[in-house]
């Protein structure tokens, strides 16, 4: 009987694995990999990441905190949601508080996790941590790292809602938590 790649036992057999780049923010392992029916993946390659969060803020007069920021890869510049990378040693729920007051110079308010995600599971090892804080308030000026150019926008939540609708929030790590956001709160 032919074994299931689509159960927990249709894992992988890793046969050999070696980096091909190792850097702070990209390491692409190169592996090759025997399926559970026994045929060979010669080149399977995962891109290895930190994990990520990213934050649905609502202030608390109920305005949503977002960014703009150029993406060079994509040569576009977009509303996004605050959002960042977990260090090591760190919480999501910390990465996440730290990331928001470091890029909008917003915080406390009352967090939950919204959802956890897998940017790409097909190629990246890592996570993203998806959390609502609701009650946000100006705390802070920002403090960006030295590559870091945001500009910080309130704005309403039917103005956010219809960006989503009109396909101008480009970055699909955010508009997933947003679009969860919009879905559970009409609950």
């Amino acid at each position: 009987m032919k074994k299931s790649t689509i159960t927990e036992e249709g894992k992988y057999k890793v046969l050999s694995s070696k980096y091909l780049f190792n850097r702070p923010w990209l390491t692409v392992r190169l592996e090759e990999a025997e399926l559970p029916d026994g045929r060979l993946v010669p080149e399977y390659y995962v891109l290895e990441y930190p994990n990520w969060i990213n934050v649905v803020a609502i202030t608390e007069d109920g305005q949503m905190v977002m960014e703009r920021q150029y993406r060079h890869a994509v040569g576009s510049t977009a509303f996004e949601i605050p959002c960042g990378v977990i260090e090591k040693g760190e919480e999501p729920i910390e990465a996440a508080q730290r990331e928001l007051m470091e890029e909008t110079g917003f915080g406390g308010g009352e967090w939950s996790l919204l959802m956890k995600g897998a940017p790409n599971p097909g190629s990246n090892n890592n996570y993203c941590f998806s959390f609502l804080a609701k009650g946000v308030r100006k705390m802070s000026s920002q403090k960006l790292d030295a590559t870091e150019d945001i500009s910080v926008h309130l704005l309403s939540e039917e103005y956010v809602r219809q960006l989503l609708e009109d396909g101008e929030i480009i970055q699909i790590l955010h508009a997933a938590p947003l679009w969860k956001y919009f879905a559970t709160k009409a609950k």
